[in-house]
């Protein structure tokens, strides 16, 4: 019978958000940044019904996400994310086609000494996040871990919120603007350097299988649909085993929960 250790328990927790934070939204988080909001999220308990400061060592967030806590760097990258992040937006498109604009950090507190992070995820985000009953999206942590860039994260959450449909079709300029992509404003470096980066990293190390293919209207591409797929609990496994071998040099196998 395997144990689980506390790193293996903290990624197997569920990240829960409304639909509306997922799709209705644009932001520029880094991939370190969304980690540390996706950590906080997934510290959330189910019946909570207000946000709790939550207390947790720069170590113990390092060895569930993968990162070597031996790090010099670790205390200077976390904090200078939790800086960027305190700064950080995260636009909110409504149906009346007005936009708010909601912070995703309420305060941060780092105790050098200790290396404990005290951190608070800001009460505005209470509706999206808090006592969801219908119209979210959830998935398990670990699948984020290994992914080594901030598109591969963000699209991965974009899909899994349509994965029920099991072919999802954006506009390419929509998309680009749903993951702060619309840098790469031709749609061969959009498919190079965002779509080829991140569907191998989605379809390695998540619980969903994603193919896309661009259509023209006209002479021009205009759309990009997707093709998604669940994966059956053992390639999950072997997902989320690979990843975290990946990141940990796990020596032991890793369970998911059953579904």
């Amino acid at each position: 019978m395997f144990e689980l250790t506390k790193e293996d328990q903290d990624r197997g927790q569920l990240v829960v958000k409304h639909n509306d934070l997922i799709q209705k939204t644009r932001h520029q988080l880094s991939l370190r940044e969304q980690r540390i909001v996706l950590y906080l999220i997934s510290k959330i308990k189910p019946r909570d019904k207000n946000f709790t400061e939550q207390t947790f060592s720069i170590a113990e967030f390092c060895r569930c996400c993968g990162m070597d806590e031996t790090s010099g760097k670790n205390y200077k990258d976390i904090k200078d994310a939790l800086a960027q992040l305190l700064s950080r937006f995260v636009w909110i498109h409504h149906d009346d086609e007005s936009i708010t604009s909601l912070r995703w950090v309420d305060k941060a507190t780092i105790m050098p000494r200790s290396g404990i992070i005290k951190i608070k995820l800001d009460e505005d985000l209470r509706p999206f996040l808090l006592y969801l009953e219908d119209n979210y999206t959830l998935y398990e942590l670990r699948y984020t871990i290994a992914m080594s860039s901030a598109y591969s994260l963000r699209l991965y959450e974009l899909l899994k919120s349509h994965a029920y449909k099991k072919t999802v079709t954006f506009e390419i300029d929509e998309l680009k603007r749903l993951l702060s992509a619309e840098t790469h404003k031709m749609n061969g470096h959009f498919k190079d350097r965002v779509l080829n980066i991140a569907i191998p990293e989605i379809n390695k190390y998540t619980d969903i299988a994603v193919t896309y293919k661009f259509h023209k209207e006209g002479q021009r591409y205009s759309h990009v649909q997707f093709d998604l797929n669940r994966k059956e609990p053992t390639d999950r496994f072997i997902a989320a085993l690979l990843s975290n071998q990946k990141k940990s040099n796990a020596s032991r196998p890793l369970l998911t929960s059953a579904e």
